[in-house]
């Protein structure tokens, strides 16, 4: 029972509260966008935004934080964003407009930075090197949960109670998750440089050049210069790499990409995986519902395969990255997921329930064979001093991929044109899973290389 409640088991469990928190907000909402477009008249255009801004505050805030985390110490800033979130999930009471929850969600944002910047890093120092991949898989188990309730939760405060409950029921978890890290993180405050400057202008470069290149793919289809402003973005992203090379107290540490080959090929393995997975199941939403004509409710138990798999197994395959190699677990993981969105293309043509089924398993086994072996591989491949920076390497790589697997979405499904016939959709929903088996294929190599 000691151990049970010991320090590292107490921070673990904590990490895991707010490691729910922000899955389950995403996904609840998607589930809440009806009804927040009936309570403020708005299009699908504008509610897309829900989300849109959550991500890009998320992006462009968090290497800074994580920055700001080594200077002042990561328990503050952790506690910062953990509150931030609360306070911010209580003022939607306070909301008449969209406009006013479009900041909310910019606000849960900075919150959101402010955790995923130091959670990762809180674990890996609170915790011996031989247990971290255990902990890195309990802690990916609470997203996946956070995932599978999110839509289960999120339909029934909508339908029974209106969708602000969401929010309300999120500020409840973040309060006694920040009264709990309140009492227990007080051994230290993880400062690793207190002397170190923050480099505004690299920060700032940073934002700008990330808020060009998501607002450009996620409009790329919509805004004539749309495209211009992704490609600004990716000048400012390059410029920016350059001045950090040369930065003493850079802002993103871009030589550890050049000098650590398993952070690098796990970082670009991450990004791959989410790019070519994020966009699984709004895909098999639409076919399920639209192509198969299979309702709301089952179309979402359907689609709990994947995610409650995930969520079992992760604190296994975690654990076992412990002592086997993380390279050779996270690449077999890569392996599965390619087969599992294969199946998933060949599946449109066939309209196999079955085959749709036995894909969602095989790819929830795959991502729990990926996701904690690879965030193990991650921070075990870094000194203690790059622990924050890792952390948010990791989220950042999360978020950029998931925007990227947006971006492609939109991309393709927009060819089929406004009457969108149930074979032409098929059609483009077929083309979607054939690039993301591609991409997630690309994404074996950089994961199986680092090994060597």
């Amino acid at each position: 029972m000691q151990r049970f409640l010991s320090y590292e088991n107490t921070i673990l469990a904590v990490v895991m509260m707010v490691s729910f928190i922000n899955p389950f907000t995403s996904s609840a909402l998607t589930t809440a966008l009806p009804g927040i477009g009936t309570a403020y008249g708005a299009t699908d255009a504008q509610l897309s935004w829900v989300i849109e801004l959550f991500l890009i505050s998320s992006t462009v805030t968090i290497m800074p934080i994580s920055k700001i985390a080594d200077r002042i110490g990561k328990r503050h800033v952790f506690l910062f964003g953990v509150s931030l979130f609360c306070v911010s999930s209580l003022a939607v009471y306070f909301v008449t407009s969209l406009y006013g929850l479009f900041l909310l969600r910019i606000l849960q944002g900075l919150g959101s930075a402010s955790i995923f910047a130091t959670s990762m890093a809180i674990v890996s120092l609170v915790t011996p090197p031989e247990r971290r991949g255990r902990a890195m898989g309990f802690t990916i188990a609470a997203v996946y949960c956070g995932l599978s309730f999110g839509p289960v939760l999120g339909g029934f405060f909508s339908y029974y109670l209106g969708w602000k409950t969401i929010f309300y029921f999120i500020a409840i978890i973040c309060a006694v998750a920040w009264l709990i890290a309140l009492y227990s993180m007080k051994k230290e405050e993880w400062i690793v440089n207190s002397h170190g400057s923050l480099d505004l202008f690299g920060s700032l470069l940073y934002a700008l050049a990330m808020i060009a290149i998501m607002v450009g793919l996620s409009e790329v289809t919509s805004l004539f210069y749309a495209k211009y402003l992704l490609a600004a973005g990716f000048i400012l992203f390059l410029v920016f790499l350059y001045g950090e090379w040369h930065q003493k107290s850079p802002v993103l540490p871009v030589r550890i990409f050049a000098d650590n080959r398993v952070f690098s090929c796990s970082s670009l393995a991450a990004m791959l995986n989410y790019c070519a997975t994020f966009g699984i199941s709004f895909l098999l939403s639409i076919y399920l519902q639209r192509i198969t004509g299979l309702n709301a409710r089952d179309t979402g138990l359907v689609l709990l395969l994947q995610p409650v798999l995930m969520a079992l197994l992760s604190p296994v395959t975690g654990a076992l990255s412990d002592r086997i190699n993380p390279a050779v677990l996270a690449s077999s993981g890569m392996i599965l997921i390619t087969f599992g969105l294969s199946c998933l293309a060949i599946n449109v043509s066939l309209s196999s329930f079955w085959l749709i089924a036995l894909a969602l398993v095989i790819i929830g086994i795959g991502f729990a064979l990926f996701t904690a072996p690879n965030n193990n591989a991650i921070m075990g491949s870094v000194a203690p001093k790059y622990y924050g920076a890792a952390s948010s390497v990791v989220s950042t790589v999360r978020l950029i991929g998931q925007v990227l697997s947006v971006a492609i979405i939109t991309l393709i499904l927009s060819q089929s044109g406004a009457a969108a016939a149930s074979d032409w959709l098929a059609h483009h929903i077929q083309q979607a899973f054939i690039v993301f088996t591609i991409l997630c294929a690309i994404g074996i190599v950089p994961s199986a290389a680092r090994s060597k």
